[in-house]
């Protein structure tokens, strides 16, 4: 799995536009117009030392990152494919929303990807035990006392014939810090194989403990001189610079990629229906239970028909069929490429695990939403300056940006921002409530635990699990644990927001039904 998710199939577009904005940087065009070298509005060249040198790049085309796939964004109606509430809960009830277009993970996070973080953790902090320690996953989850579960304890996550299969015993935390972790080795990767930065090899023979890649802290021009920076960076173009200045790589130059995270409630919700595979001139045919057609949980194909589509538990005491003739043939969980994908091409969005999502869980959530990306737990933080004059950003022992609550709901005045560094150590209030999530839903503190086990550290999981019923496959249901909770039926995977529309204005009629049902 490591092979293909950081294969160099999925670095090879980004080198390449590199090497466009190196050409861009040491060379003007004479073109003109909206998509020329020259601004449209003043007459100015772009990419000219002589004249400011700002760097416009009209070249670079919007890729995923490794392991994710590309969702056409759309309309659907939220909890619409709840056909039945069997717990009474009126969680998920029926709302018309819109999704923009985003990246998911085409499987869920394997054992092998999870084995690559702690390696990394262990290689870069060998001697911080609580790092690796806290990024290790609950392996005690598969005790149960009327249960013989201890040998996965030890082996599930470490056994080479567990690779492939999905990481349990992770808590949405420990998730959320696998997607950080995975932002800054992607693009470190990125910058290392294009030159950017120095190869791997010399890194290794020069790197101290501590010395680690931080995307934020690299773009902000924070990781950069000798022993650091690579033969290919970029030319300085700004007025002054010597003639054969190099600078870092900016975010202008569309070469990084954006943060991996968590997907919303509604992205995850929306792409494990798949119902682009359902669709005819822009019209919805058929409504879906599963991330499949029709109304079973048997595929209806000749070569597999009555076979499941997906692992779950089949009926009480069955978790995977008879010997001789297994059904879903999963006891427990199996590899995360089992079982055909849904119409976008993803693997597992029903059985297999749970997967985290990044809302915090509220039963009346349908009551207070937006309609265009969904989303509820916004806590509002910025990034701490050591130096707001010079606009250097503090940084933790493991070279990560400290991130503060929000000061203010827009950008503060100049005079405002060196007002707050410099009372930064004083006692001091603000009116503005940065945790819009904290702010909007009410919380009784002293009832939880008693009366409700809902707060505000409540995070929603769906798609159901090995050990769960048919019923929780629907993409609808929605249930929730502790961020710091973990458990044996609940794993994850990545998102990415997608910068721009690689699909484009529709042109014409619609194709109608671009991929059709693979089951």
């Amino acid at each position: 799995m490591l092979k293909k998710y950081f294969s160099i199939k999925g670095i090879i577009p980004l080198t390449v536009a590199l090497s466009t904005v190196i050409a861009l940087s040491s060379c003007s065009s004479k073109r003109s117009g909206r998509g020329g070298d020259v601004s449209s509005k003043t007459g100015v060249t772009y990419n000219d030392p002589h004249n400011g040198g700002l760097h416009i790049n009209r070249k670079i085309k919007e890729t995923p990152g490794p392991g994710l796939v590309a969702i056409e964004g759309g309309t659907f109606v939220m909890g619409g494919s709840l056909n039945e509430d069997l717990g009474y809960s009126h969680d998920n009830l029926r709302r018309r929303v819109t999704v923009a277009s985003f990246y998911i993970d085409e499987t869920e996070v394997s054992n092998a990807d999870w084995l690559e973080y702690l390696h990394w953790i262990a290689q870069n902090f060998p001697d911080d035990g609580k790092l690796y320690y806290d990024a290790l996953p609950d392996s005690l989850v598969w005790r149960h006392p009327l249960s013989y579960n201890e040998p996965y304890v030890n082996l599930y996550l470490r056994h080479p014939s567990f690779q492939d299969y999905p990481v349990v015993g992770v808590s949405w935390e420990q998730a959320t810090a696998y997607c950080q972790w995975r932002t800054d080795r992607v693009n470190e990767n990125i910058l290392r194989q294009s030159g950017v930065l120095v190869d791997y090899k010399t890194r290794s023979e020069n790197k101290t403990s501590g010395d680690a890649f931080n995307t934020e802290i690299y773009l902000n021009g924070q990781l950069k001189g000798e022993g650091i920076d690579g033969p290919n960076m970029p030319k300085d173009n700004r007025p002054g610079a010597e003639a054969e200045a190099k600078r870092t790589v900016r975010m202008e130059d569309g070469v990084l990629k954006q943060p991996y995270r968590l997907p919303t409630e509604a992205e995850w919700e929306y792409a494990a229906l798949g119902l682009i595979g359902n669709t005819v001139e822009g019209n919805i045919e058929n409504s879906r239970i599963y991330p499949w057609s029709g109304l079973g949980v048997r595929s209806d194909r000749r070569k597999n028909q009555g076979r499941m589509l997906a692992n779950f538990k089949i009926s009480s005491g069955n978790n995977m069929g008879v010997a001789g003739d297994l059904n879903d043939g999963g006891d427990i969980t199996v590899p995360v490429t089992s079982y055909a994908p849904n119409d976008f091409g993803l693997y597992n969005m029903a059985g297999n695990v749970n997967e985290w999502v990044n809302d915090v869980y509220r039963q009346l959530s349908f009551e207070d939403f937006e309609d265009f990306n969904p989303f509820r737990g916004n806590v509002f933080m910025d990034n701490k300056y050591e130096n707001t004059e010079g606009r250097v950003l503090a940084k933790d022992k493991y070279g990560r940006p400290i991130k503060v609550p929000a000061k203010a709901p827009r950008k503060q005045t100049w005079e405002e921002l060196q007002a707050q560094a410099a009372n930064a150590d004083e006692s001091t209030t603000s009116s503005y409530q940065y945790d819009a999530r904290g702010f909007d839903d009410e919380e009784m503190k002293e009832l939880y635990g008693k009366t409700t086990l809902v707060n505000d550290k409540s995070r929603v999981y769906k798609g159901g699990s090995w050990n769960d019923r048919a019923y929780w496959l629907n993409p609808a249901t929605r249930r929730f644990m502790q961020q710091d909770e973990s458990s044996a039926m609940t794993g994850f995977r990545c998102a990415m927001t997608m910068v721009g529309n690689i699909f484009g204005p529709t042109k014409g009629k619609s194709s109608g039904g671009r991929a059709g049902s693979k089951h």
